[in-house]
């Protein structure tokens, strides 16, 4: 294995990397929120690494649906990650606590090889859509109710506007932003700020790349019913961001923009659409478990990748760094909910 640094204006078309998680681009983006990009050819393979410093504790480096390798057997992938990590280290900051990986691996049978991160950082669970069937089959793969639900917008009068560039980032994401927020607050969420989605925007318009971003907006006479953010990059759609309001539910606004989206990616030549993100299961005691069944209703195959798979360099502390990602993810997933549904008005 031969791990070089580059520079990323040197990286070629054919050399391009699959997701948008590893493009310069999108660490372009993330350098704006704290993090290092450091790019790296790994034999023929590009590979962006995000370095952040925490004081008191050193740096940790994350590698975000990478490396766009794919080993078939469990000890092949922990050999692979252990010699990836070794020949990184001397390249990243002496203080680099453990490297992160997020892999575009789906599960192997049996037990993993590789040391499990306490939290994931990317979902490891979603739906993936195959576009490169015709619409009337795109339709037929769909549940029956999911095609009913997509032809009762139109029946009655919701518009779906479409927008990109600096008119989605000027008119189209203030709509967005103020459906987000009253989403997060109906189903308990925590979202960025505006700022955060708006520099994702400026990043896009200011890198000129093969990414593109687009809004997606339902509209009902003057009434924004729901919104959706989908990110367009070479053969793949990924849907981002959704918020709706409570109003007008039974118009079934969000069957409107993902048939919509849906059918531009495909237009636009991706040939697949990322729902990008379920539960693990078809569990109806999961609080996300509506969230499950109207992504897998559209048709598509459900992905498990192996998520987030930690290689520590430092191990003390990474222990340290692990009880505090633990506690906190405590404090997030069980703590402060239970905080809010006792506050009057939350229930």
């Amino acid at each position: 294995m031969i791990v070089q640094r580059v520079l990323p204006e040197t990286l070629e078309n054919g050399q391009l990397p699959v997701s948008f998680l590893q493009t310069p681009l999108w660490a372009a983006f993330k350098e704006k929120y704290g993090w290092k990009a450091h790019f790296f050819r790994v034999d023929s393979i590009f590979l962006s690494v995000l370095v952040r410093t925490i004081r008191r504790l050193g740096s940790i480096a994350y590698v975000p649906m990478g490396p766009e390798i794919v080993p078939i057997s469990s000890r092949a992938r922990r050999d692979l990650l252990t010699s990836l990590a070794r020949e990184l280290k001397p390249l990243l900051p002496r203080d680099t606590v453990f490297i992160r990986f997020d892999p575009p691996w789906e599960k192997s049978p049996g037990r993993s090889r590789i040391r499990k991160a306490v939290m994931d950082i990317q979902p490891p669970d979603t739906v993936i859509l195959d576009l490169s069937v015709s619409e009337e089959t795109l339709l037929g793969n769909m549940k029956p109710k999911w095609r009913y639900n997509i032809r009762i917008p139109e029946k009655k009068d919701v518009r779906v506007e479409s927008y990109e560039g600096r008119e989605a980032m000027e008119k189209a994401l203030p709509v967005f932003y103020t459906l987000y927020t009253e989403t997060a607050s109906r189903d308990g969420i925590t979202i960025h700020s505006s700022r955060y989605y708006r520099d994702l925007f400026e990043t896009v318009l200011e890198k000129k790349d093969a990414l593109t971003l687009r809004i997606y907006i339902a509209r009902h006479d003057e009434d924004a019913l729901a919104a959706i953010i989908v990110l367009f990059y070479r053969e793949e759609a990924t849907y981002l961001y959704g918020a709706s309001t409570a109003k007008k539910r039974n118009m079934m606004p969000a069957y409107a923009l993902q048939w919509q989206a849906i059918r531009d990616a495909k237009e636009a030549g991706c040939l697949r659409y990322d729902f990008y993100g379920i539960p693990p299961t078809d569990d109806p005691a999961h609080p996300m478990h509506g969230l499950f069944r109207f992504k897998t209703g559209f048709g598509g195959r459900v992905v498990h990748r192996t998520g987030s798979l930690d290689i520590p360099l430092k191990p003390v502390r990474y222990r340290i760094y692990s009880v505090a990602e633990w506690l906190r993810l405590v404090w997030f997933k069980k703590v402060r909910k239970l905080l809010r549904r006792g506050i009057p008005g939350n229930s």
